[in-house]
């Protein structure tokens, strides 16, 4: 009926009523699906024939909004479709904003059904969206603030929460010269629902001001909130050095350091070692702390720091007494990268000495001599690398063969290995018989 009355029109020549007709039938609800989208083909060919570009442009919006309207009936938790249709309706300018409005109204009333974070999470950049969608497009600020506290109200903060909504709050807040403002939402964030990024965003806000008290206010809360957390000590510390307290900055990585339970403990020795280091004249301090670090653990990377430390800090020799007492801790027990590891740094470190003594004019003969014997010491330290067969056991305690593995041979070593002798005579005859 409707296809008939609007052709009608179309023939005697009324193109406006006809289009009205289109308009109200594709708008009726009460018209089987179906039928509808019959009656928007032909309302798209009416358009292409007799309408111009913005009411061919206007059908097709209409259309996608149709589609979009049943994607989003159909799955209204699907937050895709929601996101695709407000990108529709704001693409058609803030002349639109209404529209928009209502579709992001819409889409934010489809709370997630759990209180998990996994389905929390697309929903979240919803309100972020709609947030900045009326502060940049609409210029809304009101609408704006009245968002973002609308999303923090709604968030499950004894569940978990979204650091990101709190800064952009704040930030939104300091756009508008609202210190204050800004400030209350940081604060509520780390009193109610605290995270890392909140702490940082409030402190960095603070030091960009240079209200130094307050970012030692919020640096203990951090601490204290997160005791286990490495980087939160390390940058309180880093702050009181900037500002010359050196007191104050050695007792806070005394305190870091002395945590039973932090997260990456050896993040925290090396930032306290590179402070006291960048201090002039305190060459005690610092192997002091290397002491009492290697009574913790006798990493390998420890006594490398150590050693290079040394040979950089007080001069070679001490560098070689260092390398030297590593060598002869991973010698006695027994592991074998390790030592091997301590080598290839300490001759590394020789070989650069000798190189850089060649090349110097002051350097005396004997220098050279010394530099040369001492890159011929380490040389004479390092292991050879062979190759060796070991059975392999499986988990029920049956035979699996052998493997093949490389081991490393040292010179001490040999002299208790005398069937080394007469494998390298075997290879050296094999090869000596393939030539």
């Amino acid at each position: 009926l409707f296809v008939a009355f609007a052709g009608f029109e179309q023939r005697q020549g009324e193109y406006d009523r006809a289009r009205v007709i289109f308009k109200y039938a594709v708008g009726l609800e009460a018209l089987p699906e179906a039928a509808r989208e019959s009656l928007r083909a032909r309302y798209t060919a009416f358009e292409k024939s007799h309408g111009d570009r913005d009411a061919i442009e206007g059908v097709v919006v209409d259309k996608k909004r149709a589609q979009y309207e049943a994607s989003v009936a159909a799955e209204p938790h699907q937050y895709d479709h929601w996101f695709d249709y407000a990108r529709l309706e704001a693409s058609l300018g803030a002349t639109n904003a209404d529209r928009v409005r209502d579709v992001f109204e819409r889409a934010v009333a489809n709370v997630p059904p759990a209180p998990e974070k996994r389905l929390w999470r697309r929903y979240i950049y919803l309100w972020i969206k709609y947030a900045l969608f009326e502060e940049l497009v609409a210029r809304d600020y009101a609408r704006t603030r009245a968002v973002y506290a609308s999303c923090r109200r709604l968030i499950p903060h004894d569940r978990f929460t979204f650091g990101k909504i709190w800064i952009m709050s704040a930030h939104f807040e300091l756009r508008r010269g609202q210190l204050k403002a800004a400030r209350q939402v940081l604060g509520a964030a780390i009193g109610r629902a605290p995270k890392d990024k909140t702490f940082k965003a409030y402190i960095q806000l603070e030091l960009q001001l240079g209200e130094v008290d307050r970012c030692r206010t919020l640096y203990e809360k951090y601490v204290t909130w997160a005791p286990h957390k490495a980087g939160a000590w390390i940058a309180m510390a880093q702050l009181e050095a900037s500002l010359s307290e050196v007191d104050r900055a050695r007792a806070i990585f005394e305190l870091a350091v002395e945590q039973p339970l932090l997260d990456m403990p050896e993040l925290a020795w090396k930032a306290f070692v590179d402070f006291e280091a960048g201090l002039e004249d305190n060459a005690a301090r610092v192997r002091e702390l290397y002491g009492r670090l290697l009574q913790r653990t006798q990493h390998v990377k420890v006594w490398l720091s150590l050693a290079q430390w040394e040979w950089d800090a007080s001069g070679p020799e001490h560098g070689r007494a260092a390398y030297e007492k590593a060598h002869e801790h991973f010698k006695a027990e027994g592991l074998k990268l390790e030592r091997l590891a301590v080598l290839e740094a300490w001759l590394q470190n020789e070989r650069g000495a000798a190189s850089a003594g060649a090349g110097s004019d002051a350097h005396a003969g004997a220098d050279v001599d010394a530099d040369a014997d001492a890159v011929a010491k380490v040389e004479a330290l390092m292991p050879k690398r062979v190759k060796k067969k070991r059975a392999i056991v499986a988990n029920d305690g049956t035979d699996g063969g052998w493997e093949e593995y490389y081991d490393y041979v040292f010179p001490d070593e040999r002299a208790t290995q005398p069937s080394l002798k007469i494998l390298e005579m075997a290879h050296k005859w094999k090869r000596q018989k393939t030539d």
